[in-house]
């Protein structure tokens, strides 16, 4: 058999029907009503990251004034809570896979909601900067675990529609959190504000500890193995052999290791590239949109925010239906043969929409002014937030696709390696649109985009080869 892009992820492999082997009855453990709840909860769970650092940033000022500190020192606590989100992730992620997700959430809401009260009781800024560690630290696995989720619970032909539901939500918390940051700040208080994040993580902890289900496969996960069901899960009564809980050290940045597969990292590019241009509109927004068209109130610059948030909360779950799409598409095309790559091929769709909006929001920002100037940019800003959940969506379900019993660590370590590119990005915008101005900072933006796209249509044609180089474990479903 010659290898192409026809080829499948192992050779002659085809997603079993309902009748097929015993491991594909797994995702029928939950009815669609359960599956259903499980979405709402790892959802608000996974809003919880961006809300705390989002909420923070508009917040800085009112610090720093109650802390006798300065606003680019307060600042730091920003990137501290970045750094902690990616190494928390990790950490969450690889426990996870061990123990079981349940585990997870039970054990991260406690130190979230800690560290969500140390940061409102903070009267300096060292316990200020301790605390948001904590806090962002806690929650870090929200994206991650919850991905792996829903990995565990849907089909390979229905998992990028529950995927796209979820990373929407999660997404929605980035254009939300500077409105509600900023008004909790001006209308509120900022400790205040800390404090109901704490009240959150509490609702979160019970509501999950009273209903929320290990989802995990049995035969996945070391304690779990030894935990399982004695019997066939469909069979009438299980029996499971309890096991007094010993610790376990992983180190968690072995999830990183799995960046050494081609497909992983061209697609992870691909993520950050998109995440990019997003940076570069989002980022510098009261020094571009708020400056060149005389927008000064923060309440209005927040609202700006707004139609990026609505662009992400609309396409991701119609990128991720769409990507199911494509799978069972090409899966008759190929007379039941399924190739992972196929769902990329959602990307293509509305992926260009990416470059477009960044750049042409660079020229209408520099060329355009008035009413007008303004409403073809946050009509950009639309379309950015349409373009880059028709990358990151798809992206995201077949990296649980491909690697589905290790979903929550490469979900992990994507989300761990593109805030590590984004930290400098985050960094230049500013002095980049100093020193080339709007126009020639989104031009970059612009390639870097286009470079990403082409990314895509190179692991959607050469997947199978590029997975031939290196494999680090890959499992169909």
């Amino acid at each position: 058999m010659s290898i192409s892009e026809d080829s499948p992820l192992l050779d002659a492999l085809h997603v079993p029907e309902a009748s097929d082997a015993d491991d594909w009855d797994v995702y029928n453990r939950f009815s669609k009503a359960q599956k259903n709840f499980i979405i709402f909860v790892v959802s608000f769970a996974g809003l919880l990251p961006t809300l705390v650092t989002g909420t923070f940033v508009p917040s800085i000022p009112q610090i720093a004034h109650d802390l006798d500190s300065q606003g680019a020192v307060v600042s730091l606590a920003v990137s501290l809570s970045v750094f902690a989100n990616a190494v928390g992730g990790l950490v969450w992620a690889a426990y996870s896979s061990f123990y079981g997700r349940r585990p997870m959430y039970l054990w991260g809401m406690p130190i979230l909601c800690i560290g969500s009260f140390g940061v409102a009781a903070s009267m300096s800024l060292r316990s200020l900067l301790f605390w948001r560690f904590v806090q962002a630290f806690g929650c870090a696995g929200g994206v991650s675990v919850g991905a792996a989720v829903i990995g565990d619970i849907y089909r390979a032909e229905q998992r990028g529609t529950a995927l796209g539901i979820f990373f929407g939500a999660s997404l929605l918390g980035v254009a939300l959190s500077p409105i509600i940051g900023g008004t909790a700040a001006h209308y509120w208080s900022w400790r205040n504000l800390h404090f109901s994040l704490g009240v959150w993580g509490i609702i979160e902890m019970v509501l999950i500890y009273l209903s929320f289900p290990e989802t995990s496969h049995p035969q996945s996960g070391e304690i779990r193995k030894l935990a399982a069901p004695s019997n066939h899960p469909q069979s009438g009564e299980t029996r499971k052999l309890a096991l007094p809980f010993n610790f376990v050290f992983i180190n968690p940045f072995n999830s990183l290791w799995l960046l050494r597969s081609p497909n992983i990292m061209a697609v992870t590019l691909a993520n950050a590239s998109a995440m990019v241009t997003d940076y570069v509109l989002l980022v510098p927004i009261a020094y571009t949109i708020g400056a060149r068209y005389h927008i000064s109130n923060e309440a209005l610059i927040g609202a700006c925010f707004l139609p990026s948030g609505l662009g992400n909360f609309i396409a991701s779950p119609i990128a991720g239906r769409l990507s199911d799409t494509m799978i069972a598409k090409w899966k008759v095309k190929r007379k039941g043969i399924w190739v992972p790559e196929d769902r990329l091929r959602a990307v293509l769709v509305g992926g260009l929409l990416v470059p477009l909006s960044v750049g042409l929001s660079g020229l209408v920002t520099a060329y355009i002014a008035g009413p007008l100037g303004l409403a073809l940019n946050l009509l950009c800003l639309f379309m950015n937030g349409i373009g880059v959940d028709f990358v990151l969506t798809p992206i995201g379900s077949y990296n649980v696709d491909v690697l589905q019993s290790r979903s929550a660590e490469v979900i992990a370590a994507v989300t761990a390696f593109r805030a590590i590119i984004l930290a400098p990005v985050t960094a230049a915008v500013l002095p980049s649109i100093e020193m080339l101005g709007v126009a020639g900072t989104n031009g970059i933006a612009t390639v870097i985009a286009l470079v990403g796209y082409g990314l895509i249509v190179l692991t959607i044609r050469y997947g199978d080869r590029m997975r031939a180089w290196v494999d680090v474990g890959y499992t169909p479903l």
